[in-house]
């Protein structure tokens, strides 16, 4: 498979392909299909060349919909001394209050940007950093971005501040501000402090008052007393909020007793909470210890919220910083670590849903599709099924916008050296 063999102008149709039967409203797993491409889009009409592709696996353009654009890259200047949470915080705390200007910023998400579109995703939410005064630079560059990647990466913004900071009249209050001006999200991290509960009717009180949606970070500890998630989606049924909600991360909640760990994921149910598990982030932060082997998985119990219908997706999360230093936001990556750390390959056949249509769902964006009509924004895999896609990273693998191939190579990190240099 080489896309030097597709035709680089008018219609052809990919035949012998391999899709996932729930991407065409079917049941089951995977199906053998054709697809016609045409003017930039999925076609039922063909005139052009049929191509015989061997059976290769064709999936949309995939989402990742909790990234952290801002803070990508930086672990060559800010590594985490130890490996740990609180490390990452008191680094990345370091590193945007001394590096944090607008350039930098915009260098390094570009990067990360043109690393997503060469590994074939069309839509990404970010998590912005909204502690003044870094808000009032990081949005203005995320706005300028989100212009500049229109009609190849769909980008959209969610503010990233610690639950204490929340005030109806102050700071946050001026922040919430910036982030409906850029139209973004209003988010928030939650952990236990006092207050929690009135400081979460505060944070929805700010959502409502501007028609801003939630994302929130929560329980991202192996701390089983960690339990934001249950007020979270308590305050939400409340409160009655009728805007989308998306809740990350969830880790201590497969530490709990099971009993109540199964009624949070009954309320966050009936709340019509959107989650998203981020297991290669996870897997390296929770439960490290100097010397010791990690005892669990680090990730939230995604069966179980699949099974009461919550809507359950995964996503990229940390790309080479102090919250995790690996990654490429590459969603097969995330696709392949996933369906290991999470075992969904003995599970129900239409998990990638989750790295598709179901953050499609939780965020508003357009959602993928291989039906006519769509655009013909695809990744092809030299994989017949899902062993063999999963086996090897796919570095060969082919991605089309609007029908025509894209190049693949991806930007080098000398590129970012001189923002390296550190006093």
């Amino acid at each position: 498979m080489d896309f030097k063999t597709l035709p680089a102008s008018g219609p052809f149709r990919l035949d012998n392909i391999t899709v996932p039967a729930c991407l065409l409203g079917g049941d089951g797993g995977l199906i053998r299909h054709a697809l016609t491409v045409d003017d930039g889009k999925l076609s039922e009409m063909i005139e052009g060349p049929v191509i015989d592709m061997g059976g290769a696996m064709v999936l949309p353009c995939l989402i990742d919909m909790h990234t952290h654009l801002d803070k990508g890259h930086i672990w060559p200047r800010s590594p985490n001394p130890d490996g740990s949470f609180m490390g990452a915080l008191s680094t990345v705390a370091g590193d945007r209050a001394t590096n944090w200007s607008a350039e930098d910023v915009r260098t390094r998400m570009d990067f990360a940007l043109r690393c997503a579109w060469a590994y074939g995703t069309s839509a990404l939410r970010t998590h912005i950093d909204s502690i003044s005064p870094q808000d009032s630079i990081s949005w203005p560059v995320f706005a300028e971005l989100r212009e500049k990647w229109a009609g190849r990466v769909a980008l959209q913004g969610a503010a990233l501040a610690g639950i204490d900071r929340v005030d109806l009249a102050g700071d946050y209050a001026r922040t919430a501000d910036i982030v409906a001006e850029h139209g973004g999200v209003l988010g928030m991290v939650t952990y236990p402090v006092e207050g929690l509960r009135a400081k979460l009717h505060t944070l929805f009180e700010l959502a409502e008052a501007r028609d801003l949606e939630l994302d929130f970070h929560a329980d991202e500890t192996s701390d089983p007393s960690a339990a934001t998630l249950r007020v979270i989606a308590e305050v939400a049924l409340e409160r009655g909020f009728a805007r989308p909600i998306t809740v990350g991360h969830c880790c201590s909640l497969a530490v709990q007793p099971e009993a109540e760990a199964l009624e949070t994921v009954d309320l966050v149910a009936r709340a019509g909470i959107n989650i998203v598990s981020l297991p290669m982030c996870n897997m390296y932060l929770q439960d490290r210890a100097a010397g010791r082997t990690p005892r669990w998985r680090g990730i939230t119990l995604v069966h179980e919220m699949k099974a009461r219908g919550i809507n359950v997706s995964f996503a990229s999360d940390n790309t080479r910083d102090p919250f995790y230093a690996y990654g490429d936001l590459d969603m097969i990556e995330v696709l392949r670590e996933a369906t290991r750390i999470a075992q969904l390959d003995h599970s129900d056949p239409d998990w990638i849903s989750a790295f598709l249509t179901n953050p499609a769902r939780a965020c508003g964006f357009d959602a993928p599709s291989l039906a006519p009509g769509a655009p013909a924004d695809l990744v092809i895999l030299r994989a017949r099924n899902w062993t063999e896609a999963l086996a090897r990273p796919q570095s060969d693998r082919i991605v089309l916008r609007a029908g025509r191939a894209i190049d693949r190579i991806l930007p080098d990190y000398a590129e970012l050296d001189h923002l390296m240099r550190t006093p």
